[in-house]
């Protein structure tokens, strides 16, 4: 991806039309397949200056792709008459130097640290070895696996990173799976316990934690169904998966 940097100086009284044309012209971002996203910004010191970031899929895709393309003309006509008020105009290639601040808590932390995925996991377990379907699976399961399992999921919720210190990390997840040949009731039976057990130990029953919890579990669950079936081939060595709050940011009572 690339991200496109433009920086305006608007007149205070064009504000209002120049914030209208851009609303206009997004509609053909939004439509533009080249296009990840984009923010029109107004600077709160000097509001006469405004920054507009969009991301692209590439400078290549933006150049070529968008500016060739259908949607183009479309923009191009909503924000021409401020093209003079230009300042500058750049694709910036993203760095691995990212995150987030402490004003928005960890999955991990709002789920209840260490404790709250131990009781998950215990409880969770004790219904799985009682489960007809996919109890034999685990008849011969290491006694300290929910444990280890508890680990791994506060980890992916950005928790301490222990599973990758004390188990080896994704590879040696994705080693728990292979040829299990894991049956796609199953996978549904696995995710429906493991829900019901959040309800049980008592996990954030918020919509917005549970949408986030429930993503990465359906999605790790179907990675290992992928991983687990007998003609399948995995990538051994990959970064251990990081899951944050996603569209839905965490609940507060004024939003």
């Amino acid at each position: 991806m690339i991200v496109e940097y433009v920086r305006y100086r608007i007149d205070p009284g064009e504000a209002e039309d120049f914030e209208a044309a851009y609303t206009r012209a997004a509609a053909s971002l939004a439509a533009a397949p080249q296009c990840v996203d984009y923010e029109l910004s107004r600077c709160a010191e000097e509001p006469a200056s405004y920054i507009l970031r969009i991301t692209w899929t590439s400078a290549g895709d933006h150049l070529t792709g968008f500016r060739g393309g259908e949607h183009f003309p479309a923009f191009l006509a909503a924000i021409k008459p401020y093209a003079q008020r230009i300042e500058e105009m750049r694709h910036y290639e993203p760095t691995p130097v990212r995150g987030t601040g402490s004003s928005v808590p960890t999955l991990y932390d709002w789920a209840g640290g260490a404790d709250a995925f131990e009781r998950l996991t215990e409880i969770f377990y004790a219904h799985v070895l009682k489960d007809d379907l996919i109890g034999p699976l685990f008849a011969h399961m290491d006694p300290g696996h929910p444990r280890y399992v508890a680990m791994w999921l506060g980890e992916v919720f950005r928790g301490p990173k222990r599973y990758s210190t004390e188990r080896g990390g994704y590879h040696h997840m994705v080693r728990q799976h292979l040829g299990k040949a894991i049956t796609e009731p199953q996978r549904r039976r696995w995710v429906s316990l493991l829900m019901d057990a959040a309800d049980e130990a008592a996990l954030p029953a918020d919509p917005e934690f549970r949408a986030a919890f429930a993503s990465y579990i359906e999605w790790g669950t179907r990675i290992a169904l992928t991983n687990s079936q007998p003609d399948a081939n995995p990538p051994l060595e990959a970064p251990m998966p990081h899951w944050n709050w996603g569209a839905a940011p965490p609940y507060t009572p004024e939003t």
